[in-house]
């Protein structure tokens, strides 16, 4: 309560509070503060103690002080000899400052005093031990007060003086002590000490948790530290060098070098830890160590730029290979869209024909065009699922699939993988490969493709991959939808002369060091190779014989026999021997009863002719030469169809009662099927039974139905061309296979009258000569 006004000194302190009934050293060096000592000294010795707001300001204005102070009596004052004088003070009570003074010299106030009640209630003894009792807490707690301290405390009985002298005590900022110089009421004042109190007992007991966790943590660290320069220790010593150590360091850096997925980091990690805690000499070691090695060696971020250059890509796809036009369109299409959308998932394509028509070399120029790395896995044979998806780490030996073998080959995430001989996979009791490869080829699961090695995902999805495939048939139906079927049939006669001229025979110089001037070979030896020695889809028989005529005409320039050797027509036996295949050619003249179909070979087209002879009988059907299913099936519908039409034909309606008929396709050894032969046989019947004769420049092709209808037939460019070869230069086709007559080459177009048919009366208008005998 308000007890007197009185005007006295004003010493303003910096970040120091006096408390009433607190003795305190003070430093005093300003100016005006010194000026307001000496007049305190040279009065009662009573001076106004304040706070300033700012402890930066050297010359404090009103405003830059606190209004409430203490009000203090000098006790004591002494001269330093640095200039500074020292005094000794204690706080009588709190004051406000009614009026301020600043008179240059120093300053003064007018200030109102407050004087504590001795009144002592209930709720005072109340709160003056509860204070007390937190009070004792906080000291065991802090170890920073001495127990002395509480025991003179304790014997304190005014309830203001009580808390004055514990606030003094406890670790407060300017502002908090302020804030309780402030508070006048006295059970205000020790309410908001015993918060305080228990506040700091709360920020203490949390200070004390978190040094034991600090110490603990450090105690672990520094054994760690401890027992691994121990290890390094005993490892010197053996001779081990560094021993894991280093090794571990290495493998550390390759781990945040290779830019693995932060989930894949978290595991290498987690082994390396493992690795580490390991003994050397224990089997575990070395099989975490192969799993770190693989997972640095996979690439996970590391990818070559594509080369989107459609112009450029068709260059180096024509310079490599002659033909196989669609193929090379769909690689253009492929990256033409890449360049517009830059997010096109790899496309799965799938590559099938007979052996060497070069559908790996195609691959490899598909990588070269585009400026990919190009791995290449053959599947020939695979009959184990783990070859595919690789071994759990649990057995011995384990090691990733050839999915994960191949990506680390090609060393980045978006190569163009070759997945040779597709369908050459089989299963057993191991599992089945074919089905492990479904999630390898589909554009919607391989971005998450899973091998049991790696047990982490690995993203497939950048990856072009390249299937090839000899009979698509062996193919499962689910692995065959998922990749999209690009059939390469074979090279005709001229592309496989211009494959010869461009490609083989030149590689072949070069591997057996001929140059251009020791060795040259004509178009029509080279003809001769491709019609005589060699009969095949691919051109690797036809490379054989020319590395063949190369091994000769070195031989003979070593020798010295010759400087140069010039290959003709006229002396291609002399350096591959006499001719090993044959083929059909037309007949000389017409003839009554044989016809001249078109067949399709796994190694090209070519010439069938068909015989029919007639004997007396009792219309019993021969057929003889090796005919499958579907040929002796064909034979049987097209006698029952002539049989259909003998009034109109003007053949003797009981034909088959009188006469036995027997059909034979020369070369009876070579089996022959296939729904083509139809029309063929149907013709060559007609013509034995009515005796006229057939065109000896006319092929044909087309199934046959009862109704005498014409059904479309499959490989018209390779029938063509065997035609061609034949001399032949009229071929009878059925009229749906008009569409296919662009795929065949022009200068054969340009050679061949293409005669499209419907039904068997137009086929015999084209193919029969004569009048019926």
């Amino acid at each position: 309560m308000a007890d007197k006004e009185i005007i006295v000194p004003l010493l303003p302190l910096r970040g120091l509070l006096v408390y009433p009934t607190m003795v305190l050293h003070l430093d005093v060096g300003r100016d005006k503060s010194v000026q307001a000592l000496e007049k305190a000294m040279v009065g009662d010795h009573l001076i106004f103690l304040t706070t300033q707001k700012d402890v930066s300001l050297e010359e404090p204005g009103e405003e830059d002080i606190y209004q409430m102070g203490t009000l203090t009596k000098v006790k004591q004052m002494l001269k330093l000899p640095n200039g500074t004088i020292r005094v000794l003070v204690e706080g009588l009570n709190r004051a406000q400052i009614i009026e301020f003074y600043d008179n240059e010299t120093q300053f003064s106030a007018k200030v109102e005093v407050y004087e504590d009640s001795d009144e002592k209630e209930i709720e005072h003894q109340a709160l003056m031990r509860t204070l007390l009792e937190y009070f004792e807490q906080y000291i065991k707690m802090s170890k920073k007060i001495t127990p002395e301290t509480f025991a003179v405390t304790a014997d304190i009985e005014e309830p203001g003086r009580l808390a004055d002298v514990v606030a003094s005590h406890l670790p407060l900022k300017p502002k908090e002590k302020q804030e309780i110089l402030e508070t006048i009421d006295v059970k205000e004042r020790l309410s908001k000490i015993i918060e305080i109190i228990n506040n700091e007992k709360e920020v203490l007991n949390l200070e004390k948790k978190i040094g034991q966790r600090v110490k603990r943590s450090m105690e672990r660290t520094q054994k760690e530290y401890y027992l691994r320069e121990q290890m390094k220790a005993i490892q010197k010593e053996l001779g081990d060098k560094e021993g894991k150590t280093g090794e571990i360091a290495v493998l550390t850096e390759k781990i945040n070098e290779v830019g693995m997925p932060e989930h894949i980091k978290e595991t290498a990690m987690k082994e390396l830890d493992r690795y580490e805690k390991v003994p050397s000499s224990s089997a575990e070691s070395s099989v975490i160590r192969n799993y770190i090695e693989w997972l640095i060696t996979l690439p996970w971020s590391k990818a070559t730029k594509d080369d989107l250059n459609i112009q450029k890509a068709e260059k180096v796809l024509n310079r490599d290979h002659h033909g196989l036009e669609k193929v090379k369109e769909r690689v253009l299409e492929y990256l033409a869209v890449q360049q517009l959308t830059q997010s096109l998932k790899g496309p799965i394509l799938c590559l099938v024909g007979p052996p060497g028509v070069g559908k790996t070399s195609l691959a490899r120029s598909i990588a070269t065009s585009m400026n990919r790395n190009f791995v290449r896995i053959s599947l020939g044979g695979v009959r184990d699922e783990s070859e595919i998806r690789g071994h759990r780490r649990t057995y011995v030996g384990a090691m990733p699939g050839r999915i994960i073998q191949g990506m680390k080959k090609a060393g980045t995430i978006n190569p163009v993988f070759l997945l040779d001989e597709i369908d050459k996979m089989s299963n057993d009791f191991r599992g089945d490969p074919s089905a492990a490869m479904l999630e390898v080829l589909d554009p919607e699961q391989n971005n998450h493709f899973s091998d049991h090695y790696i047990e982490e995902t690995y993203d497939l999805s950048k990856v072009m991959f390249i299937a090839t495939a000899n009979n698509l048939a062996t193919i499962p139906g689910p692995l065959r939808d998922r990749m999209e079927i690009i059939s390469i049939a074979g090279y005709t006669e001229i592309e496989k002369l211009h494959i010869a001229k461009d490609h083989l025979l030149i590689r072949q110089m070069e591997n057996h060091g001929l140059q251009k001037t020791q060795l040259q070979v004509r178009e029509d030896a080279l003809i001769n190779i491709i019609r005589y020695y060699t009969r095949e889809a691919g051109v690797r028989s036809l490379e054989r014989q020319l590395a063949s005529i190369c091994r000769k005409t070195a031989k003979i320039i070593v020798s010295g026999e010759k400087k140069r050797v010039v290959i003709s027509e006229k002396n291609v036996e002399d350096f591959l021997g006499k001719t090993i295949f044959h083929y059909g050619q037309a007949e000389t003249e017409d003839q009554v009863g044989v016809a001249t179909g078109l067949a399709y070979t796994t190694v090209g087209g070519d010439t069938l002719q068909i015989e029919v002879s007639l004997s007396p009988g009792k219309g019993k059907l021969v057929l003889t030469g090796q005919l499958g299913d579907v040929m002796k099936e064909s034979a049987q519908a097209a006698f029952s169809f002539v049989r259909t039409k003998t009034e109109q034909l003007g053949i003797d309606a009981n034909f088959h009662e009188k006469q036995d008929i027997h059909i034979h396709v020369p070369e009876g050894a070579v089996p022959k099927d296939g729904p083509s032969a139809g029309i063929t046989l149907a013709t060559a019947l007609i013509s034995a039974l009515t005796g006229r004769p057939i065109h000896r420049e006319v092929g044909m092709t087309g199934e046959i139905t009862l109704r005498g209808r014409v059904l479309p037939i499959g490989g018209l460019k390779e029938k063509s061309l065997a035609a061609h070869r034949a001399g032949l230069t009229k071929i009878i086709i059925p009229k749906n296979n008009e569409k296919d007559i662009d795929d065949i080459p022009e200068s054969v177009r340009k050679e061949l009258e293409f005669v499209l048919v419907s039904h068997v009366d137009e086929v015999l208008e084209h193919a029969l000569v004569g009048e019926t005998e």
